[in-house]
């Protein structure tokens, strides 16, 4: 059976390593807007009234926007099991505060309505506070421990042992990327209030989208120069066998300072990717000062693609690098599912993604419009 499959297993795990950087951008643009509306949730309306109206431009498709969120850890968990088992063990208090702070969305929208006290919904308002703040924040974390390297190490039966702790999560660049994270997400949650909401939300909503797209872009841009000057990146010094089993012990990996962007100088072409992040956060800027929200929402839109692909082209071939044994670093190489179970997932994930594109279309398509308390009193189902 493997003889008829028609892709190479080096083309089949660059698939999947595209595959996943579309499923995590896909989750950040659509639940992400949600994140960053719970997060301006406080600051952007004051009254109950103004509150409801922003809960109810993500209500009707919250649920399905996590479905990226279940997808890419489910692509994780089939197609890099060393990724997920590492990851998903290594970071676990950290995936606990995400699930935790998810988890707290749903109980709110459906406890906040249930009593008529002000009290009892600024208590579920807060709780959408958190939960838009901590996944923006955490994730963005995440990634910055990522590129700093993770405390793991293999035996020689591939067994991971993990050396850290949560709070050596919380570095100085870690946190840097956590808020480039948050401030991404922020503004990408004002710009669509701008789209769907008039009046003193959206010119609420204006105010601290443009200060996050600028504060944003202003990060992204430290961060990158830090990862340049001030940051040990890994590169592999062994010729790597992009055919062979996954073993990530059958390499050798050293640290250089400013190794991740040594990408950029063999493919410069990957260069479009920083460049769009910045461009966005501009654009997003620039959108909102003038009040044209459809280009806010693209410049937002770009950002989230431009920023996320950076992480991951300035990563490649890296998915997990070991800052306490650099030969177990995990790359796309030595670190996937069989030729096997990656054909047959692509196969699956032919039929289905176009399915959920389409259903995501059609849902953003019934539900587009403006949200007002006008349009709040005469929906029944509303929030």
């Amino acid at each position: 059976m493997i003889d008829l499959i028609p892709l190479s297993y080096e083309m089949l795990r660059v698939i999947w390593w595209l595959l996943l950087g579309v499923l995590l951008i896909g989750f950040a643009l659509t639940d992400g807007f949600d994140l960053g509306i719970g997060a301006l949730l406080p600051f952007a309306a004051k009254t109950d009234a103004e509150r409801r109206v922003l809960i109810n431009v993500v209500g009707p498709v919250w649920e399905g926007n996590q479905v990226w969120l279940i997808l890419g850890g489910g692509a994780i968990f089939a197609a890099w099991p060393p990724l997920y088992a590492i990851s998903f063990s290594g970071f676990y208090l950290a995936m606990l505060l995400i699930l935790v702070a998810l988890i707290l969305r749903p109980v709110a929208f459906k406890f906040r309505g249930k009593i008529e006290d002000q009290r009892w919904r600024n208590l579920w308002d807060g709780a959408l506070f958190i939960a838009g703040v901590v996944p923006s924040l955490v994730l963005g974390v995440a990634v910055g421990n990522v590129l700093l390297g993770v405390p793991f190490r293999l035996d020689e039966t591939l067994r991971a042992h993990y050396d850290g702790h949560f709070f050596g999560l919380l570095t100085p660049f870690a946190l840097l990327c956590g808020l480039v994270s948050l401030s991404m997400i922020v503004a990408h949650g004002a710009a669509v209030i701008g789209l769907r909401t008039e009046g003193v939300q959206a010119e609420r909503a204006r105010i601290y989208g443009r200060y996050a797209a600028l504060t944003a872009a202003v990060l992204f841009v430290l961060g990158g120069l830090w990862a340049t000057f001030g940051l040990d990146g890994y590169t592999v010094t062994s010729v790597q066998d992009t055919l062979g089993p996954s073993n990530p012990l059958r390499k050798t990996v050293a640290t250089v300072p400013g190794a991740w962007m040594n990408g950029y100088a063999l493919r410069p072409w990957t260069m479009i990717a920083p460049a769009l992040g910045i461009l966005g956060c501009v654009l997003a800027f620039v959108g909102m000062t003038m009040r044209t929200w459809r280009v806010a929402l693209t410049g937002t839109s770009a950002a989230i693609v431009g920023i996320i692909s950076t992480a991951g082209l300035s990563l490649f071939p890296f998915l997990l690098p070991s800052s306490v044994q650099p030969n177990a670093s995990l790359t796309v190489w030595d670190a996937s599912s069989s030729l096997l179970t990656l054909w047959t997932m692509l196969l699956v994930t032919g039929f289905f993604l176009p399915i959920i594109l389409a259903y995501t279309a059609w849902v953003y398509r019934v539900m587009r419009g403006t949200v007002d308390a006008e349009s709040i009193g005469r929906n029944p189902n509303a929030y």
